[in-house]
């Protein structure tokens, strides 16, 4: 089987996201780093990849998949071991609910070509962005930690005693929140899972600072 190929950026959070769960279960693939900043992304070589021209992408030797929850539930079915999904049906959905507050709630509306928006059609300056952003990861963050607080058989992680696909979607999603200047010390529930999840090394091999474009 072909090596796949991963298209992404180092401080992307969707990027980040997918290369937790490609560690997670152990897989290699090729890095293919998209700069977003010198736009990369928008050009016509990425577009061919991925008409949406966004990261990340996955080639997997027999087609390209797009879009990172795609990726994540795609990973899950692929490679069922190690599971970063309970197997019962109710305990999944709320993991997928915990993964869903950032991935559809949270990271949307703080990502960069919103940003981008606000800073050339409104005139929003650095301060404001990082008002913006934290009003939204701070709405998200609670009730995630109110989440975290309501099950009482919860282990050191989102949920179980084992990394599962909220903390894919979490650990990138705090990195973001330092970016942009959140007082985290608000949730100390989340801060204990965040602990946990980087004494793992897949969590810290798919770190941002650890990639091969790393503060380009």
């Amino acid at each position: 089987m072909s090596t796949m190929k991963l298209y992404n950026y180092w401080r992307s959070g969707t990027s980040h996201r997918t290369r937790i769960a490609l560690e997670l279960k152990g897989l290699s693939v090729d890095y293919v780093a998209v700069h977003l900043l010198k736009q990369e992304h928008l050009q016509d070589a990425f577009k061919a990849v991925n008409p949406q021209q966004l990261v990340p992408a996955l080639d997997t030797g027999e087609e390209v998949l797009i879009q990172s929850p795609a990726i994540l539930e795609w990973l899950e079915e692929k490679y069922p071991t190690p599971a970063l999904l309970p197997q019962d049906p109710q305990q999944r959905a709320k993991v997928r609910a915990l993964a869903a507050i950032i991935g559809c709630d949270i990271h949307p509306i703080n990502n960069r070509r919103i940003l981008e928006y606000l800073r050339h059609t409104f005139g929003a300056d650095t301060p404001t962005i990082n008002v913006w952003a934290g009003t939204w990861i701070g709405a998200g963050f609670d009730a995630y930690e109110a989440l975290l607080a309501a099950d009482t058989q919860r282990g050191r992680f989102s949920h179980g005693d084992s990394p599962s696909l909220a903390d894919c979607y979490l650990i990138p999603q705090i990195e973001s929140a330092r970016r942009f200047k959140v007082d985290l010390t608000q949730w100390p529930l989340i801060m204990a899972v965040e602990q946990a999840c980087m004494q793992l090394e897949a969590f810290q091999r798919a770190a941002p600072s650890q990639q091969p474009d790393a503060g380009s």
